[in-house]
């Protein structure tokens, strides 16, 4: 059985990156993209369903960093620098937090998503059946790192073998339609041992599970890692850690020499510009990272740290704070910010199954309406003014419509799956308890 999708304007997001008119999406039973081109090109079926669109189709937008359940934290030492504000404010919070306070703040972090056209998210975050169980009942998708961490109290070994059990046991692919990834989630060199490090990049090699890791955020945060290794960047290198599947989260302080070693490993980056900012914690050097060829994706951070969930405000300050950074204003154009946020997120996280609409990938589908001020001239713009009106100004707000796997999870702007006032009420009371 297949569903046709027509849209006035398709944005595969590919290689190289086209704007589609009068287009049209094909999706198979299984929720697998079969065919994305121009309506007259299309292959016929028997029984085919057409879904008619009035605006812009494109891919899912995908989170390449995120701790969303921190919906419940939400305002927390809102204006405290990062080192003061996890110590203080969040990670005494965080010590409180009970299973069914994760499970209400991924169900809304997942709905706040969704709603805002993205798909899937990398997660880092306790809690980890939890957080599944949140985003298979929204219908979203997720990658998923356990956050591995030595504080009294916690043991990094017993978790990394809790992460081992699970992939072992389950598999590294769970729910319908590959909806939850399982990996690591070592929180960074400067909260774990060198013995902790080496020992997850171990496990994540031999699954051939991601691993992701907060890296040389802020100035402060690694100075012993630096005095002892020069970088972090190297020290993950001396542990084996770039020889694994890995995301480095942030990578604001990094030299060119670090850059080239980056380079050379294969490694991948999730720049959060938004809550880089917020937390003063410096520019990432985008421009630099993409041009010695390092996949990189946006990531929001956590909601208590951003403070929105939104990657089209991330995919405008990614562009903004390069061309500022640089001092050109043709750094980032339009078209590159959003594959940021698309096809160079997924490249990023090692999946090449969401991404781009293209044969084989999962459907993972957004409508953009066409009608708002954003869009003076709507479908009939030239392609490059099309995508400006997209990127700089329409951004999130005009995401009526969302599928996942060819199934739709938000339609008119709300989901399909689960009640938003009843997340929103359940957030309100682990918040006023927490915040207590």
């Amino acid at each position: 059985m297949t569903v046709r999708f027509h849209a006035p304007i398709v944005l595969p997001c590919g290689s190289p990156f086209r704007v589609l008119r009068d287009a049209t999406v094909d999706v198979d039973g299984s929720g697998t993209i079969t065919y994305c081109g121009p309506r007259a090109a299309a292959p016929g079926h028997e029984g085919i369903t057409t879904v008619e669109l009035t605006g812009i189709l494109l891919p899912g937008l995908i989170n390449a960093h995120a701790h969303s359940p921190m919906t419940v934290l939400r305002g927390m030492g809102g204006d405290l620098p990062l080192m003061r504000w996890l110590r203080e404010v969040i990670f005494p919070a965080e010590a409180r937090l009970t299973p069914a306070d994760v499970h209400a703040g991924m169900v809304l972090g997942s709905l706040e998503m969704l709603r805002h056209g993205v798909t899937t998210s990398a997660e880092m975050y306790y809690q980890g059946e939890q957080m599944a169980d949140a985003v298979l009942r929204t219908g979203g998708r997720m990658l998923l790192a356990g956050p591995i961490i030595d504080l009294p109290g916690i043991d990094w070994r017993a978790t990394v073998k809790h992460i081992d059990n699970w992939i072992d046991t389950d598999g590294r692919f769970i729910g319908p339609a590959d909806r939850i990834e399982l990996g690591y989630g070592p929180h960074s060199a400067y909260m774990l041992p060198a013995d902790a490090l080496r020992a997850v990049a171990d496990s994540a090699r031999e699954r051939g599970a991601l691993v992701q890791i907060h890296a040389a955020e802020t100035t402060e945060e690694d100075t012993e890692q630096r005095a002892s290794h020069g970088s972090v960047p190297r020290l993950l290198d001396e542990v084996g850690m770039l020889d694994a599947r890995i995301v480095l989260a942030h990578a604001v302080h990094v030299s060119a020499g670090d850059i080239d070693l980056l380079s050379r490993s294969g490694a991948c980056v999730a720049h959060c510009p938004g809550s880089n900012a917020k937390l003063a914690s410096g520019i990432a050097p985008l421009a630099e990272l993409l041009a010695a060829n390092i996949p990189v994706g946006l990531g929001t951070d956590g909601p208590a740290s951003n403070d929105d969930l939104d990657m089209m405000h991330e995919v405008q300050l990614a562009a903004m704070l390069a061309r500022l950074a640089t001092g050109d204003s043709t750094a980032i154009r339009a078209e590159r910010a959003l594959l940021l946020a698309t096809r160079d997120a997924a490249t990023a996280l090692g999946r090449e199954d969401i991404g781009v609409l293209e044969p084989g990938r999962w459907a993972d589908l957004v409508h953009v309406h066409l009608d708002d001020p954003a869009f003076p001239r709507g479908a009939d713009a030239p392609d490059a003014q099309l995508i400006a009106n997209l990127v700089w100004g329409a951004g999130s707000r005009r995401v009526t419509d969302v599928w996942v796997a060819g199934e739709q999870v938000v339609a008119d702007g709300e989901s399909t799956r689960v009640d938003r006032a009843a997340a929103q009420a359940d957030v309100s009371a682990s918040a006023a308890r927490l915040h207590g």
